[in-house]
């Protein structure tokens, strides 16, 4: 690894960390779903960082690009209304909560480290176009062609579904009582 990619891995995982951070611990959920932001931007780096193309594009399309804006629209449209009153409860249990969680998760660490020992191996070599939008396409459309047809028919059914379901049931026109109200007035 040269000096630029240890720097674009350090400030991807800064920025992980820090949208995480931000949205684990914001009061405010406009700034929660810019952290949710800032992570995803972050995990998208390191994916370009492994040389993962497809699923860089695919995090920057679908979770930032729809979740973190549907959740911005929601957060709009419920407005202040939607926010809850002041938590009457101290921080201490939150604070206790928390430290639990990182004891835990540092024990957790050390044992990994610890069983491990000496038993680590290399990794195989990958090829070069791993995680290319190439190989994935060949992959899906060769050996995964009857998964991902099985799969758009369910999405299809999904959306006629939603729509259907959120239409709902639609009064006929011709039969309202405006358009005989109209019918009627034109006849005098």
């Amino acid at each position: 690894m040269n000096i630029i990619e240890i720097a674009f891995f350090v400030v991807c995982a800064i920025l992980t960390l820090g949208g995480g951070l931000v949205t684990v611990g914001s009061r405010r959920a406009i700034r929660s779903a810019m952290g949710l932001l800032g992570t995803i931007l972050g995990i998208c780096g390191c994916f370009l960082l492994l040389s993962a193309q497809f699923l860089a594009a695919i995090q920057l399309i679908v979770y930032a690009g729809a979740v973190v804006v549907l959740f911005i629209f929601v957060i709009m449209l419920l407005g202040s209304a939607a926010t809850s009153p002041h938590d009457a409860r101290s921080a201490v249990p939150r604070y206790i909560g928390a430290g639990v969680f990182l004891a835990a998760s540092i024990g957790a660490v050390v044992l990994i480290i610890t069983a491990a020992g000496e038993v680590t191996s290399a990794l195989p070599n990958v090829p070069n176009d791993f995680g290319t939008v190439e190989r994935i396409g060949r992959e899906i459309f060769t050996k995964a062609i009857v998964p991902f047809e099985l799969t758009g028919a369910l999405l299809l059914v999904a959306v006629v579904g939603a729509m259907s379901s959120a239409r709902g049931k639609q009064p006929d026109p011709t039969l309202s009582p405006l358009s005989r109200q109209g019918e009627g007035s034109g006849e005098r």
